[in-house]
């Protein structure tokens, strides 16, 4: 049974990455919708639809477990298809749970009220679609108390990491930062909450001050994901890697070999 993964484009490979490198041997099945990349800035109708069709196409492919490495189709989508559509045994994880347990020290079972963590702030740089829902900011304060969340809509930034344009993604990264820091000047902590912006790290720890802890998700969610199968082991399965793509399987291979440094071998969904 493998495990799959999805994202509206190439931001998800860079979960990928690190549950490969925690989970060598496990099977998994990426899609990368990149024919409706990006979502970002979609209606919330359209994510929900776009999410859900993703998931159905890895369900096809066998994936009884899928995670979205996508904190749009998480922040927007993920509570309505696990409340209102998920049948059966089948299980969909989303990348948010990962980061805020991580932020409040305090695991998603918790229920108990919201406590003083020590966490007095926090930065999230996200798609405008990720901002617009609230989700982040939420599921944040129903863990730790007086937390300040400044957000900011990373307008453009998918687009020219999706098209290659780095210099382009560069310049946006200093612009949305100095934007932000307007507002906030020293974060405690800032979260990269798009799986496409980990490719993007090092202009943003360049960009912003020393003393602010950055929070980039794969390996968060690696984490996360090992501690589930050693709960619920009927997921894991010891297999090969298959990437699928909505898009030009030629164009996607060259992209992500560009993003990881490695072959990627793209087929059609």
């Amino acid at each position: 049974m493998a495990i799959g993964v999805f994202d509206s484009g190439l931001g998800g490979l860079t979960v990928l990455q690190a549950f490969r490198d925690r989970l060598p041997e496990q099977a998994f099945v990426y899609f990368g919708d990149n024919a409706n990349a990006p979502i970002g800035g979609r209606p919330a109708a359209e994510i929900h639809d776009i999410t859900r069709k993703g998931v159905q196409r890895l369900f096809d492919a066998g994936c009884d477990l899928v995670v979205l490495a996508c904190n749009t189709a998480s922040a927007v989508a993920l509570h309505d298809l696990q409340v209102d559509w998920l049948q059966g045994d089948r299980r969909v994880l989303g990348v948010f749970v990962p980061v805020i347990e991580e932020l409040t020290s305090r695991d998603w079972g918790d229920n108990t009220p919201p406590t003083h963590t020590g966490l007095r702030n926090v930065a999230l740089f996200a798609t405008p679609a990720t901002v617009e829902s609230g989700a982040f900011a939420r599921e944040l304060k129903f863990r730790a108390r007086d937390v300040e969340v400044v957000a900011e809509a990373c307008v453009g930034l998918v687009d020219a990491i999706e098209a290659g344009d780095m210099v382009g993604a560069e310049a946006l990264v200093d612009a949305h930062v100095a934007s932000l820091l307007e507002r906030l000047p020293e974060p405690q902590s800032a979260v990269l909450g798009c799986t496409h912006y980990p490719l993007m790290e090092d202009r943003f720890r360049a960009a912003l001050p020393n003393r602010t802890r950055l929070v980039s998700q794969p390996e968060i969610v690696a984490d996360s994901l090992v501690d589930y199968l050693q709960r619920h082991p009927r997921f894991a399965q010891a297999g090969d890697v298959v990437y699928l793509t909505s898009g030009n399987p030629a164009q996607t291979s060259r992209r992500a070999e560009l993003f990881l440094g490695h072959p990627v071998p793209f087929t059609a969904a």
